[in-house]
């Protein structure tokens, strides 16, 4: 059986705009069809991603340790210091897994496909910022039906599913293609 690829999608816009609320929704959704997901979190706010103080593995860390792995029961913690890896790196890290998606938090200027959330007009700079937009998603009603007006890609308020049942859709439309390509 040929490895395949993963699907990578993204999900941007502003902080405070939904994308956590909205990625737990859709990696809700994708799980409940059976598609395996990995996601990467861009922690854009400054600092190091908080770590499980007090723990062996963060021991291990603060002595010196570059890399510590924690497994039990089949699961697998991995913390890294050092090691600044681009978005492709990361991405590669998890295709090691296997999974059927990733999904990435953030990272608003690659290029790979992606939805954006709007909270208000405000946001609508980063519309004309982003490349490979296949979807926007409007927390504000009123600013959806405005944008599907005059945007040629799917346009859907928050206010309801309409949009994560779209990008689901389409996502596993992309997983199928992936599967189909790999068996040639």
């Amino acid at each position: 059986m040929a490895l395949v690829s993963p699907v990578v999608f993204q999900i941007a816009g502003y902080q405070n705009s939904g994308k956590t609320t909205f990625m737990i929704k859709l990696i809700k959704a994708l799980s409940i069809e059976k598609q395996r997901v990995a996601t990467i979190k861009h922690h854009g706010h400054g600092g190091k991603p908080a770590v499980l103080a007090n723990k062996d593995s963060s021991m291990h860390a603060a002595a010196g340790a570059e890399a510590t792995l924690v497994e039990g029961e089949g699961s697998i913690l991995l913390q890294a210091d050092n090691m600044c890896l681009n978005l492709q790196e990361q991405i590669a890290l998890l295709s090691f897994f296997n999974p059927d998606v990733i999904l990435i938090e953030g990272h608003k200027k690659a290029e790979f496909e992606k939805a954006v959330i709007l909270r208000d007009d405000a946001d609508l700079p980063i519309i004309e910022e982003l490349v490979n937009l296949k979807l926007i998603l409007c927390r504000d009603l009123q600013l959806s039906y405005m944008l599907s007006e005059k945007q040629n890609i799917p346009v859907f308020s928050l206010q309801d599913d309409s949009g994560l049942n779209w990008l689901l859709n389409y996502l596993k439309s992309r997983i199928i293609e992936n599967r189909k390509s790999s068996e040639k």
